[in-house]
């Protein structure tokens, strides 16, 4: 047996009855959390110009777009993908060579769970699936430093929650994992250098060609099932050597996974919040900021900070901003907040963030870096203009799996980023559909993304 049917083996034996009472509430907490990340999106401009051309081409209608009716199920997949993406507000999985955003594999098990009528234990599962698959490829297989992007493992996570919505057998996992795994592995320069709108498509599309592989495994079109270790497989050309026992796997990965508090790229909230944190002891003023320096993990300082990844002082666009430190925590210095808003054009082009982010020193640490992933830890050091310096150390955050974010707050999260898009009402159906969709049919909550306003 090779190793993709073993893992398809995992993914027909996965079932609502192995999720433990924790695991079941953080895969709602994060539905909720994935949805309020997607219709916040609605109004931005890639958004726009991926629904018109979705809207442009076709489709049957089959599956349903968030706000906007129905359209063919990989068409859907890939736009409700990009909405969840797009903000850079969902959850991620810190591994110690990988970080992954396990809740972009939403837009494409939503689109089969509706596709297959299944219901909401049946859609929760197939997330479930989908979590564990990408976290646990992240822990064991980690493709970063060898140039592919995280991107790479959602080929095979989102092919697994979608053909575990469709209820495909075996030997049809197997092939629509071999499939994707083979055809669909991204290059890391998605988030280096300058970025561009790419970083937040790559895995949707990554999810609307999964479902793709899915649906011509399930019509009996094969794929290379020593897709791992066969010759030029993907463990020589891609991954290099690892081992996991499938047989062992259970479902709990998703509550290990971090939500975030602000809208900021995952391994800077701990930064952030230090900031805002000494902001209001010591009732900072912004103008009094003479530097800030911010002692961090290796991971954070080369992916945002500086490092290996590219220069993170020159900052025009969103993709930009929300992937460098010295941004985000200038912003955070200067407005209180990172949301949204702090990705305006005209704000991110505003003096005086541009003057501050240049002020903020990234360094890594030697000490955090060794106790990173466990801690989430880096030091703030703000110099003021009269010599005075304030110091803030922290090892997590709120939303960090060690300080889980409770429902509340993820309510809190959902209502003010679908105010523009969602009234009171359907607000808080919403809201009720997803802690009762153990006991719903996905077409009860589809149904109620279907009435969401179009900006």
């Amino acid at each position: 047996m090779t190793h993709v049917q073993e893992l398809a083996q995992f993914v027909k034996r996965a079932s609502w009855e192995d999720l433990s009472p924790e695991a079941r509430d953080a895969l709602k907490v994060r539905v909720l959390d994935s949805l309020a990340c997607a219709i916040g999106a609605l109004g931005g401009e890639p958004i726009r110009m991926v629904h018109d051309l979705i809207r442009e081409l076709g489709g049957r209608p089959l599956c349903t777009l968030i706000g906007d009716g129905l359209i063919a199920p990989d068409r859907a997949a890939f736009y409700n993908g990009a909405l969840v993406r797009y903000l850079d507000f969902n959850d991620s999985y810190l591994a110690k060579g990988e970080t992954c955003h396990p809740s972009d594999n939403l837009g494409a098990v939503l689109a089969a769970a509706e596709y297959a009528n299944a219901n909401g234990r049946q859609l929760l599962t197939a997330l479930a699936v989908a979590y564990q698959v990408q976290c646990r490829l992240s822990d064991v297989a980690p493709v970063r430093a060898r140039g592919f992007d995280h991107v790479t493992h959602g080929a095979f996570s989102a092919a697994a929650g979608a053909a575990k919505a469709l209820d495909l057998d075996v030997a049809q996992t197997a092939n629509a994992l071999a499939i994707a795994g083979t055809a669909y592995n991204a290059l890391r320069v998605t988030r280096t250098g300058e970025l561009s709108n790419w970083k937040g498509l790559a895995f949707p599309d990554a999810g609307r060609n999964a479902l793709h592989a899915v649906l011509l495994a399930r019509q009996g079109i094969t794929g290379p099932l020593a897709v791992f270790e066969g010759n030029k497989g993907w463990r020589e050309t891609i991954s290099g050597p690892w081992e996991l026992d499938w047989s062992k796997e259970n479902l709990e990965r998703v509550t290990m996974t971090d939500l975030k508090r602000f809208n900021a790229e995952i391994h800077s909230q701990s930064a952030i919040e230090g900031m805002l944190e000494l902001g209001q002891e010591n009732q900072l003023s912004p103008a009094d900021i003479e530097s800030i320096r911010i002692d961090i993990f290796d991971v954070a300082y080369n992916i945002i900070g500086g490092g290996e990844e590219g220069d993170k002082t020159v900052v025009r666009t969103k993709e930009q901003a929300d992937h460098s430190l010295q941004y985000m925590v200038a912003v955070a210095a200067l407005d209180g907040q990172v949301l949204p808003e702090q990705y305006q054009p005209e704000r991110i082009l505003r003096p005086d963030v541009q003057s501050l982010l240049r002020r903020v020193i990234v360094t890594p640490n030697e000490e955090y870096s060794r106790l990173f992933p466990a801690e989430h830890a880096c030091k703030l050091t703000v110099t003021l203009k009269d010599g005075q310096r304030l110091v803030k150390e922290k090892t997590a955050y709120t939303g960090f799996h060690t300080r889980p974010m409770p429902w509340q707050m993820v309510e809190t999260k959902f209502r003010r980023l679908t105010a523009p898009y969602a009234d009171g009402a359907l607000q808080q159906e919403l809201i009720d559909a997803v802690r009762s969709l153990d006991s719903l049919l996905a077409s009860d909550l589809i149904r109620l993304l279907a009435s969401v306003r179009q900006p």
